[in-house]
């Protein structure tokens, strides 16, 4: 995925409200829209450089959107809302191995009617569902952890690929990385230990765990590496 448009660089001063957050450019302080509800965990440090996406329509108050923190020397893509541009386009040029060639991509496909996924694939008449969940909280230099705060909808969904199994599908929940440098990923038990619960409830029934570390830079991002699972 490649932006659209240059990104330029800021210092973080504050995120508020969860959808604000306060940039110096320069001498100025400019007020970006901050695309990720979640907690943003070890990333809100006064003074991280960031990477600004400008726009220019006129409907829209906020003239700018916050797009990448640098947090520990490593750049943390952190619009939750490219999550599935990234994957998509892995997929699309066979970036995943478990995920490759293709016969057909949907996105945003219901199961039930109360759960979609991010992902119906289809290869050789198998249908696979595929969850992608953005991650972008890290503890120390080499490995990714999710999630970043208490997520009943991240346990909704490994319960629901579990009965996507039982209706004859395969499921897949790719835990998409979108920080630089990390060498491994793991389920952050300690901060929701019901969570970690359900992955391993999820794990024995035959959902299939991936996570993929994304290259990042202010001109674009894309999935580039495997990373290994280390809870098992």
């Amino acid at each position: 995925m490649e932006f659209t448009k240059s990104l330029i660089k800021g210092k973080l001063v504050k995120r508020y409200k969860r959808f604000f957050a306060d940039v110096k450019l320069n001498k100025e302080i400019v007020t970006a829209h901050c695309p990720n509800t979640g907690s943003m965990m070890g990333l809100l440090d006064e003074g991280n450089d960031v990477y600004l996406l400008p726009n220019n329509d006129p409907k829209r108050k906020l003239k700018y959107g916050l797009e990448i923190i640098k947090s520990k020397k490593n750049l943390v893509g952190v619009n939750t809302h490219f999550a599935n541009r990234i994957a998509q386009h892995a997929f699309e040029n066979n970036l995943i191995r478990e995920l490759k060639n293709n016969d057909s991509i949907r996105s945003e496909v219901f199961f039930n009617k109360d759960t979609r996924f991010d992902f119906l694939i289809e290869k050789n008449k198998v249908k696979s569902f595929v969850e992608v969940k953005n991650v972008t909280l890290f503890r120390d230099n080499n490995t990714a952890e999710f999630p970043d705060a208490i997520t009943l909808r991240g346990s909704k969904h490994l319960l629901t690929l579990i009965d996507a199994i039982k209706k004859g599908y395969k499921s897949y929940l790719l835990f998409l990385v979108q920080i630089q440098n990390m060498k491994y990923f793991r389920i952050a038990k300690d901060i929701d230990e019901e969570y970690y619960k359900n992955y391993l409830i999820a794990k024995k029934a035959g959902v299939n765990f991936l996570a993929y570390r994304c290259d990042i830079s202010s001109k674009k991002i894309y999935i580039d590496k495997k990373l290994k699972i280390i809870n098992d």
